[in-house]
């Protein structure tokens, strides 16, 4: 594993799941604690844990999503305990709904300052947004892992569109396989 890789950190997982059942979220965001409902700003109630750190958005639909949560097994935990709260409200949730991970944010280090001009060349406008007066980064969308990479001038780097860590270990060795390749990293 080459040291950029070891650099790789976990920023959010998100996760979503489903209830199965319409569900009344007035009650709901009165006898949950910790929670905010606001249907005329936001068409969920949102319920923030503290352990883990997470907030879920629960839909009427009986649909949730999980975010904030830093690790896949976080995000299972945080889940876990939206559906047993709603249990404990007489709400019947299966005993093992299906948790769907959809994003694993995750940043790393190059360890090395990037001309992301001549990176924006040498890897092609196809794959590249690059407009360094509307935003700082790069942008590059990998075919193979499926994921964007946000790369920066300072080496720093997020990873989005993940469903494992594993994908942003992949794509940061493909990146770097590449900028090796056009003499653009160190």
């Amino acid at each position: 594993m080459s040291l950029s890789a070891e650099s790789i950190k976990v920023e959010n997982v998100v996760a979503s799941s489903d209830i199965g059942q319409e569900l009344d979220l007035e009650t709901l965001a009165m006898d949950l604690e910790a929670t905010d409902y606001d249907p005329e700003n936001f068409p969920g109630l949102v319920y923030r844990m503290q352990d883990p750190k997470a907030a879920s958005l629960i839909f009427r639909s009986g649909k949730v999503v999980c975010t904030g949560a830093k690790s896949v097994d976080a995000v299972e935990t945080a889940l876990e305990q939206v559906f047993d709260e709603l249990r404990s409200l007489g709400v019947e949730v299966d005993d093992s709904p299906t948790i769907d991970i959809q994003n694993v944010v995750s940043s790393a280090d190059l360890k090395a300052n990037l001309n992301l001009n001549a990176i924006a060349i040498g890897l092609g406008l196809e794959h590249i947004e690059y407009e360094p007066e509307q935003f700082p980064g790069l942008v590059y969308r990998l075919d193979e892992p499926d994921v964007v990479a946000l790369l920066f001038g300072s080496g720093k780097l997020v990873i989005t569109g993940g469903k494992r860590l594993s994908d942003a270990e992949d794509a940061l060795t493909v990146i770097e396989d590449q900028l090796s390749d056009l003499g653009l990293l160190d």
